[in-house]
């Protein structure tokens, strides 16, 4: 018998339900702040913190936008393998998966030579993906990192980055990258904006253009932010991320981090030098293709 999916959550409503919600919210802001307090002291005496790490790559073939997406070749290769061989050069991977819920994915990717996870249709987002590979993963790890399969050119040195960023902040659970957004994305919605604080943790993000000025216009001088899809979880926390109910924002972007903020959580946020080529369309394929015959890049 197949173990049931964890992807599934309740959607039942009543006082009980969001008892129970308020009480599981309240162990793990506890858990957090038990976390924030003793993870220095950790860190001096054991210098591990949030030390093994495991990869996953959410692969769906029912896209919305783009349907069978992963299985599209860029210059001879499916996307999906680009992307795994640029994960597979990052140096705080110990292990990485390709989580789907579709046998053609699964087969290319045993084909090349990726560890598989099966898991439900019914899973919501990425997120919900990692979470059910994740419980299905023999081996414990602390960190799980969310690397989006339609970013073929991912540099490991991002994911490293993002890794780090999560290990090196202990009252965030989760961490993510952002780079400069170019004038001409500024008002395409595939593109999420994102705001940060002073101390870099994520206020919010969009997939309008934030801030967004009076003027209604791009201000050229502002230096405005655009959002990678690489993400990273404590793996404590990405447990409980189902259990969540969907928040209006979240609802309203179409944006799965909004309901980590929300709920009150902290998200860490790196910026980096990265000319980002997410294929959202198929129309992007041409332009992710013409980027590398440019700069010789098989």
């Amino acid at each position: 018998m197949n173990p049931p999916s964890v992807c599934s959550s309740s959607s039942s409503d009543g006082s009980s339900s969001n008892t129970k919600a308020w009480i599981v919210h309240g162990i793990v802001a506890g858990v957090a702040i038990a976390v924030a307090v003793g993870a220095r002291a950790y860190l001096g005496r054991f210098g591990k913190f949030r030390s093994r790490v495991v990869g996953i790559i959410p692969a769906r073939f029912a896209s919305s936008r783009f349907h069978g997406k992963p299985l599209v070749h860029i210059l001879g290769k499916p996307m999906i393998q680009r992307t795994w061989e640029r994960a597979k050069l990052a140096a705080t991977l110990d292990h990485i998966v390709v989580a789907t819920d579709d046998e053609k994915i699964a087969a290319c990717c045993r084909g090349f030579g990726a560890h598989v996870i099966m898991t439900s249709e019914s899973c919501r987002n990425g997120t919900e993906r990692c979470n059910e590979a994740f419980q299905k993963l023999e081996k414990k790890y602390d960190v799980v990192v969310n690397i989006q399969g339609d970013e073929p050119l991912i540099e490991p040195e991002i994911i490293d980055g993002v890794v780090k960023a999560l290990q090196a902040a202990p009252d965030a659970v989760f961490s993510t990258a952002v780079t400069s957004l170019k004038p001409e994305d500024a008002f395409d919605p595939n593109r999420v904006k994102c705001v940060v604080d002073y101390r870099g943790y994520a206020i919010y993000f969009s997939r309008g253009l934030i801030p967004f000025n009076k003027s209604g216009k791009v201000n050229p001088q502002f230096p405005y932010l655009l959002h990678l899809g690489i993400q990273s979880y404590d793996s404590k926390f990405l447990k409980i991320y189902p259990e969540l109910q969907p928040t209006p924002l979240q609802l309203e972007e179409d944006l799965e981090q909004l309901k980590v903020l929300e709920n009150g959580y902290k998200m860490k946020v790196i910026k980096v030098d990265h000319e980002a080529h997410g294929v959202d369309t198929p129309e992007d394929v041409e332009k992710i293709e013409s980027y590398m015959r440019e700069r010789n890049l098989s």
